[in-house]
């Protein structure tokens, strides 16, 4: 039997106890009949909507990327799962500018707060409370959203890397790969922001950046997906060489090492270091759920001239949309191949704004070596850092746009959004390779 069949059919049986008074109305013999193999269309209840719902909730948390439920089961309890299957921070709930009543409500019904900050750059205040000892995650937010309806309580979400590294792999050439990409000039003064991993800022490939960086889970630690994407962002070095070399990089590391990193509180403390440094391009290689807490950081962050670059997602051209791609005025980018086409594995969608090379290419990898990496978390580096180069010159993303080259149906489409940008700027991994720099 299926997991969902045997939810359902629980479901079937608490509504039918449920009902049993009205059954017993009828004078049926031996009170509340045995189940049925298939729910009636019409029960002595109206219990549709309950069933619709919970069905609902069970489907969506069933088709949840295995990838969200392993990382819950190997966060060893730091981690749960949201109602429709998103990773969020255990016993953790976020309140978003609360006012003085929403916040006594919520101690006077038994909760506590576990930590709060006023994050003045963004004039945004969160407000982290624990649920009362019994009380699930999913029914403290309900209780919450009904104690202070005009509130806004959210779970702590947590975003997950939208990009692979596979250390050592260099697929066989295709003729003429050997040569290195035409390297931009040096964008020496230009500013840019990274959420991601920490970043090996000892890294050849980023030895001509200078690189600022702040841990906002802890103290900051190097990872593997950062400076691969720190590289594409603002490396340099022989063949290699990323979209921005030689840039100003402030890389806030939400990780830290910590099962619960990637949180949704240290996504909106990051945004705000960004503001107050005066970033106006940061690249979000992560992917997660809608989330308030993200959302209200995001149209802040934006209000005060930062724009948000970040991958869409490699959850496939069905899945629903990810965010903060999808938030609007963030420049959602996907990712293709060395012969330019989309990947398979690609989100699709309006939150498609440009294409970019994202896989059949290098990047920094651990040991002072590369990598050979895929997906939309290093082809939207390359989007932020041609927009970076481009900051005070106008409308930066009308003139990308103005250049990109037309791909898919005419016009901007959901599979390539406005074009591809970046073409030049993927190095094969064959030509890195060749002058002794991949990593084992």
């Amino acid at each position: 039997m299926s997991i969902r069949i045997f939810l359902a059919t629980a479901l079937a049986g608490l509504v039918l106890a449920a009902a049993a008074p009205a059954w017993a109305q009828l004078g049926l013999p031996g009170g509340v009949p045995s189940l049925p193999r298939t729910l009636p269309d019409r029960l002595p209840v109206e219990t549709r909507p309950l069933q619709d719902d919970v069905l609902g909730r069970v489907d969506r948390a069933l088709q949840a990327p295995s990838r969200l439920r392993d990382l819950i089961r190997r966060s060893d309890g730091a981690l749960e799962a949201d109602p429709e299957g998103w990773p969020a921070v255990r016993a953790e709930i976020v309140a978003i500018d609360p006012s003085p009543a929403g916040r006594r409500m919520a101690l006077d019904a038994g909760f506590s707060v576990i930590r709060e900050e006023r994050l003045e750059d963004l004039d945004l205040a969160v407000v982290v409370l624990a649920p009362p000892r019994g009380l699930s995650l999913r029914r403290a937010v309900e209780r919450l959203r009904d104690l202070d309806p005009a509130g806004a309580y959210e779970f702590n979400h947590v975003h997950t890397p939208a990009g692979t590294l596979t250390e050592g792999a260099v697929p066989a050439p295709d003729a003429g790969s050997n040569a290195a990409p035409r390297a931009p000039a040096q964008a020496g003064g230009a500013r840019i922001g990274l959420i991601d991993t920490g970043v090996d800022a000892s890294h050849p490939a980023l030895a001509g950046a200078t690189v600022r960086q702040q841990g906002f889970a802890g103290a900051y630690r190097s990872g593997a997906h950062g400076t691969a994407v720190a590289s594409l962002l603002a490396g340099r070095s022989g063949a290699f060489s990323g979209a921005a070399p030689g840039a100003v990089l402030f890389a806030a590391d939400v990780y830290g090492g910590s099962p619960s990193g990637g949180s949704s509180t240290g996504v909106a403390e990051a945004l705000a270091w960004m503001v107050r440094n005066g970033v106006p391009v940061v690249n979000i290689s992560l992917v997660g759920p809608r989330n308030a807490l993200v959302e209200a950081a995001v149209r802040r962050a934006s209000g005060r001239g930062v724009l948000v670059v970040a991958a869409v997602g490699n959850d496939g051209p069905a899945a629903p949309p990810l965010y903060p791609a999808s938030y609007p005025d963030v420049v959602g980018v996907t990712a293709v191949n060395a012969r330019g086409r989309v990947l398979p594995e690609a989100g699709r969608g309006p939150q498609v704004d440009f294409a970019a090379p994202g896989a059949d290419m290098a990047a920094a990898g651990p040991g002072q070596g590369y990598v050979s990496v895929r997906g939309a978390s290093f082809a939207a580096p390359l989007v932020a850092g041609l927009l970076a180069r481009r900051q005070g010159r106008g409308d930066a993303v009308q003139a990308l746009a103005a250049g990109a080259r037309d791909m898919g149906a005419r016009g901007p489409d959901p599979v390539y959004g406005r074009g591809l940008v970046a073409a030049d700027l993927r190095v094969d991994p064959a030509a890195v390779g060749a002058r002794g720099r991949l990593s084992r």
